[in-house]
Parts: structure tokens; C-alpha cells; sequence
């Protein structure tokens, strides 16, 4: 594998036991037999590269703060929400874009290389996938490093956003308290009450990450896109997600229903231990460079 040593981060990763090496032993027997892995992603894959999640025990946003991230409807109806979450995205941006993709982004990226990952579909909006180069690769949350406008479509880079933000708040400042999943920072109201927030460039209208927020729902297209590549699967790897989430969780159900095996890594339970094949309670970035 050409795949980086550099060290984990676990600040953000809940304590969990090294790798069974029967598992292991299993792991590498399921990968062996799949011919056309489909493959899905969540929060825990980029724990290690030091973005928490939202529902590990100890570590997860939930269980640290009462923060809740932005609801779609509110973002959309409110102009001093949308205020609030693009100051809080304008602080935390420098560093969340920064995250680098950790030993388990880098495996997979190897595996589609080799021909054995078919499709790689993920529930991050943290573009680390992209970073280690996967291609054959769906986004199924969209991704935060890209800004679109609700009203004309337009797109532009969350980068190029940062710049506008900063011509608009040259003497604005403020103190980040923690970052959050999705890129944002806790900041007291006061300081966001002064804000600037840019509208699109070419209409005018609302200026939106290309994320599916929470309370919004995936695009059919998108849907049925991944639908036809888990059509074309022999067998489904859940790595770093508890599948809560019913967008990405109908995947698991429809493999089921088509009676493909089914693996899952994830430290902590999952919505999929019941009717998995197999359940491994590792470290992604610890266990993926085991499987050959």
C-alpha cells in the first residue's frame, strides 16, 4: 500500500480495543470474496484525522456540548440564522478545510486503484475522500468545500466565500470555542450580530454550503444514482458509521433485501448489527491496512 504512517489523531476517536486478529482474519476473507465492494462512510472514518463526530460515546458533539447543527428550514426562513452559521463557518473554516485524509482514506483509495472498491459512497461533507483520491465516489451529503445559491444555482468555491467574507468583515474578529462536525465554531451572539454575510454575486439570492442539512433530503437523482451502483455491488463495507441516519441507512436495507453479505467497522453499536455479517468493533485507519 502506498499509504502515509502519519500518526492518528484520537482526540476525537472513542477508546476501543486493538483488532482481533481471527477478525481480521475474517475481514480479509470477506474483502477477499467481494469482487465488486460498495463501500459506505461515515463520521468515523475522519475521526482519526481529527474532526469529531456527532454521536460517539464521550466524544461525539452530542456528548460534549447541547450544540445541534443548523436545520435546513431555519437556514432557508431566517436571515440572522444564516447570519449566526456563516460567522460561526467563516472562524472554523481555515481549520476544518485544513484536515488532511488519514490512513483509512488512503486504503480505500487503494482498493478502487486495485479494481476491488466498486463504489464509494459517503455521508462526510469533509472532501477527505477527495483529498486521497478516490474517484469512483458518491457525496451522498454533498460536500462543504463547495457553496451554491438557492435561488440561481450558481457555485463557487468555499474558498473563493472566505475571501468575499473577509472584504466584507475587515475588522471583525472573534474567538472560536471548539469546532463542530460540519465546520463551524461556537461564537456568543454578540459577536455575530455584526457580521456581513455575501449574496450571491449573480442574482442576489441565498448563499448555501452544498450540503444536505439536517431536516433536507437527498436528491432523488442522487438516490437512484446509488441505488444502480449497489445494484452492480457483490457485497457492502460500512466503515465509521453508525447508520442512523436513514439517507444512508436504506443502502444497508437495500443490500439486505438483495441478500448481499455485509460488513461492518465501527467502535459502537449500529442500526445494521443485527443483520450484519460480520461486526468489527476497530479503528478504520488501525484495521483497513491490515486487509490485503
Amino acid at each position: 500500500h502506498s499509504v502515509s504512517r502519519a500518526s492518528p489523531n484520537l482526540t476525537f476517536v472513542p477508546a476501543c480495543l486493538p483488532p482481533d486478529p481471527v477478525e481480521v482474519e475474517e475481514l480479509q476473507y470477506f474483502v477477499s470474496n467481494s469482487k465488486r465492494l460498495f463501500v459506505m462512510t461515515g463520521a468515523g472514518i475522519s475521526t482519526e484525522s481529527g474532526i469529531p463526530d456527532y454521536r460517539s460515546e464521550g466524544v461525539g458533539l452530542y456528548a460534549r456540548t447541547d450544540r445541534r447543527p443548523v436545520q435546513h428550514a431555519e437556514f432557508v426562513r431566517s436571515a440572522s440564522a444564516r447570519q449566526r452559521y456563516w460567522a460561526r463557518n467563516f472562524v472554523g473554516w481555515p481549520q476544518f478545510s485544513s484536515h488532511q485524509p488519514n490512513t483509512a482514506h488512503l486504503v480505500l483509495r487503494d482498493w478502487e486503484k486495485l479494481g476491488k472498491l466498486h463504489w464509494l459512497v459517503t455521508q462526510n461533507v469533509d472532501a477527505l475522500h477527495t483529498k486521497a483520491g478516490s474517484q469512483r465516489m458518491t457525496e451522498l451529503h454533498g460536500c462543504t468545500h463547495r457553496v451554491f445559491c438557492l435561488a440561481c444555482g450558481d457555485q463557487i468555491l468555499r474558498s473563493e466565500l472566505q475571501e468575499h467574507f473577509e472584504a466584507l468583515n475587515p475588522t471583525w474578529k472573534a474567538e472560536a470555542f471548539g469546532v463542530a462536525p460540519d465546520g463551524d465554531v461556537f461564537l456568543t451572539d454578540e459577536h455575530v450580530r455584526s457580521f456581513q454575510v455575501p449574496a450571491c454575486h449573480k442574482c442576489g439570492g441565498i448563499l448555501k454550503p452544498d450540503v444536505t442539512f439536517f431536516g433536507d433530503t437527498v436528491s432523488k437523482e442522487k438516490v437512484s444514482f446509488v441505488h444502480q451502483r449497489l445494484a452492480e455491488s457483490d457485497s457492502m463495507l460500512v466503515a465509521g458509521s453508525s447508520m442512523q441516519v436513514y439517507s444512508g441507512y436504506r443502502f444497508a436495507l437495500a443490500a439486505r433485501e438483495k441478500k448481499l453479505p455485509i460488513a461492518v467497522v465501527n467502535i459502537g453499536p449500529t442500526r445494521l448489527d443485527h443483520f450484519a455479517s460480520l461486526k468489527l468493533n476497530s479503528r478504520c485507519g488501525e484495521l483497513l491496512p491490515l486487509i490485503v
